[in-house]
């Protein structure tokens, strides 16, 4: 699962955003497993997420948030601000032994440690090398710091741009525009309230 892996911002930022995912293996234990990322999407929101979906479906900010649930299946992820609530959660899955995979995205060191914390002990490593090619051709560090939440690339860099726009017209405020950029990312690893914050500093940069 790669998706997350390619946030962009500087480790102060990054260490307020952690994604935690869930899936079956194909044709290992996927049969029945709808129930257990229901489950698994019901003990996250024990722990203050900012945000929560269901891959196939959608997140809080696009459909009611039972409706979110009652749809899960394939893929599951919640997004939370705080390590403590991350390491908390970990704890919660480790006692509910849901018998699915479970993914932490987030800055290595800060993730690592809260992963021996809670009693488990990591798999696997992935991680990003970056954007390479032309990268002259891509939006401003500013925009991609935000698009770069969805890793599906349904975040318009124009959309940031025009709500940059409304921000320092008075149109909306930088919560709003957090909540309006999560609705496109359907899986539901959009970080709202980072987004607010990295909208708010390239506002005050203007």
């Amino acid at each position: 699962m790669t998706h997350s892996l390619h946030r962009i911002g500087t480790e102060e930022s990054l260490n307020k955003d952690f994604v935690v995912a869930a899936l079956p293996a194909k044709g290992i234990n996927d049969a029945g497993h709808e129930s257990k990322l229901q489950e698994f999407l019901r003990l996250a929101l024990k722990h203050n997420p900012v945000n929560y979906g269901a891959g196939e479906y959608g997140n809080e900010y696009s459909h009611p948030g039972e409706e979110v649930i009652q749809h899960a299946r394939g893929m599951v992820h919640a997004v939370f601000t705080n390590v403590d609530d991350v390491r908390e959660f970990l704890t919660t899955l480790k006692k509910a032994d849901l018998g699915m995979s479970v993914i932490v995205s987030g800055v290595f060191d800060t993730v690592n440690k809260a992963v021996r914390e809670s009693g488990l002990k990591r798999h696997t490593v992935n991680v990003s090398l970056g954007v390479w090619g032309n990268t002259n051709r891509l939006p401003s560090t500013e925009v991609m710091e935000i698009t770069t939440m969805c890793g599906h690339g349904l975040i318009s860099a124009n959309l940031v741009q025009k709500l940059l726009d409304d921000i320092r017209s008075g149109a909306t405020t930088a919560e709003q525009a957090g909540k309006q950029l999560a609705a496109p990312c359907c899986c539901g690893i959009f970080n709202p309230v980072r987004a607010a914050d990295l909208l708010s500093a390239a506002v005050g940069k203007a």
